[in-house]
């Protein structure tokens, strides 16, 4: 990381004038597949809630998994240039984004002047969050959109509830996906996380015939970690 340069307000110009481009024009780079950045990218309006929902929370550390294109990567920056503590840390987690993306949200992070707050991880989730939670890393929150098969979402929410503060928030992407929801729905019912109800709009997406959201629906969701943490006891145990 490269040390902050610019007054707050300079730098959060900055990475809003890079938001609005992509936004806009697009990626520089998007892999060969029809509307690939429309698809995989959450739609501009619900990243402006995910900034603002970090901004209320005043986090100064954010961990990211999946980066891809950097829509909400960006978002979750500015959030943290709005904040402007002392010592803002935005840990980002994508082993692709080299060999899958081509450092394309990298190099729009770096545009935007984030690569002074960022760092990038090219480690799988399920290595990465071990280490981060063995060095004894405390997140204020955490963006949750890496594979979205169950049992890494599941190991994914695992070490996070271990690195991100008591009281803390975890934002999922793509709740709509069964093996998404499901995961984060053990942990509602077992471990006392909330739905922070009003954190996005409330009405179910529509979809496409694949199962996908289709137009600017949400499809994210925040939840808000129990304070104090705790442990069920082992005999209990409520389906999900």
């Amino acid at each position: 990381m490269t040390p902050s340069t610019g007054s707050a307000d300079e730098r959060r110009r900055r990475v809003r004038e890079v938001r609005r481009r992509l936004a806009l024009e697009g990626p520089p780079w998007t892999r060969d597949r029809e509307a690939d950045f429309r698809r995989v990218t959450v739609p501009e309006s619900q990243c402006d809630q995910l900034r603002d929902l970090l901004i209320a929370e005043g986090a100064r550390t954010v961990v990211e998994i999946g980066l891809a294109y950097a829509g909400s990567a960006l978002a979750i920056g500015e959030a943290l240039v709005t904040v402007d503590p002392p010592c803002p840390r935005h840990i980002v987690i994508d082993p692709f984004q080299e060999s899958h993306w081509s450092n394309t949200g990298w190099g729009l992070l770096r545009a935007a002047g984030l690569d002074s707050v960022a760092s990038l991880t090219l480690a799988p989730s399920s290595v990465a969050l071990p280490n981060l939670l063995a060095e004894g890393l405390t997140a204020d929150a955490a963006f949750v959109d890496g594979s979205h098969r169950f049992h890494e979402v599941f190991i994914d929410l695992y070490y996070l509830r271990g690195i991100v503060r008591p009281g803390g928030l975890i934002v999922v992407d793509d709740i709509w996906a069964p093996s998404v929801r499901t995961a984060v729905r053990y942990y509602e019912r077992n471990l006392g996380w909330a739905v922070i109800a009003d954190a996005f709009p409330a009405e179910a997406p529509p979809t496409a015939a694949d199962g996908s959201p289709t137009g600017s629906a949400p499809r994210c969701q925040a939840l808000r970690l129990p304070d104090p943490p705790f442990e069920p006891p082992f005999e209990e145990f409520r389906p999900f």
